[in-house]
């Protein structure tokens, strides 16, 4: 799907946490959004998903194909006004997503549930991310709420690709999992790209995961994109790192 940032603007008291004049991803791009603690990612995210209001400007998505009526081709809704796009969104920020006082299989068919899906359909889907969980996600007769911070991560990943929605949002998506997972995830996020054209939107704070994945990346600083690099077979590597390296305190 097709996201619009226009004249987008966010201030928390006197900081300005997002500041973005004008920003388009592309339906099917896989963009990663890079920039240090504070330089807005998180903000700009929760704007998209209408968890934050902005101050000034908006965000408008455009839905797929499937969601059109009366022969439209196109139709553009914002988050703030339409819930449409919820249908084709998945995303995780934060465990604030999860419902902590269910086991991850009650969670999964809850998901599932929500998104129309049978029990039958949610247990074929998980079966893809079995490698993924690597054994310490089902069957441990555990609470979500006393998982690992990794499993309680994979859990939050697994829900947003549950239903295979059109638009992924994930916040730090690496952040807890362990060098193994981290490379699976990698792929699946890959793969996940090129066989349903999703739009998928990745914050992170390893540059070098960032830079596998993501052939766009966006550089945040202060609220501000200041580079819309093309990453074309890694080569946005030295950029990022000279960039870090020269604002590095």
């Amino acid at each position: 799907m097709k996201i619009q940032v226009t004249n987008l603007k966010k201030c928390f008291g006197e900081k300005t946490a997002v500041n973005i004049d004008s920003f388009t991803i592309e339906k099917g791009d896989l963009l990663g959004l890079v920039g240090n603690n504070g330089a807005g990612k998180t903000t700009l995210f929760r704007m998209i998903l209408d968890l934050l209001k902005a101050d000034e400007g908006e965000v408008l998505i455009t839905l797929p194909p499937s969601q059109q009526e009366n022969g439209e081709t196109e139709r553009t809704v914002s988050p703030a006004k339409s819930e449409d796009w919820k249908a084709y969104t998945g995303a995780y920020i934060d465990e604030g997503f999860l419902i902590d006082f269910l086991t991850p299989e009650e969670y999964f068919y809850f998901v599932g549930k929500v998104n129309g899906m049978s029990k039958e359909q949610v247990d074929t889907r998980l079966a893809d991310f079995e490698h993924f969980m690597g054994g310490e996600v089902l069957g441990q007769k555990k609470l979500i709420r006393n998982l690992s911070s990794g499993n309680k991560q994979k859990v939050g990943i697994i829900s947003t690709l549950l239903n295979k929605p059109q638009l992924v949002i994930l916040d730090e998506p690496f952040n807890f999992l362990d060098p193994s997972s981290q490379n699976i995830l990698k792929h699946k996020l890959k793969e996940y790209n090129q066989e349903t054209g999703a739009t998928i939107l990745v914050s992170s704070h390893n540059l070098a995961h960032t830079v596998d994945i993501c052939p766009r990346i966006a550089l945040l600083e202060q609220g501000v994109i200041i580079r819309d690099i093309q990453n074309a077979d890694g080569s946005a590597e030295r950029e990022l790192e000279e960039y870090f390296n020269q604002n590095d305190d």
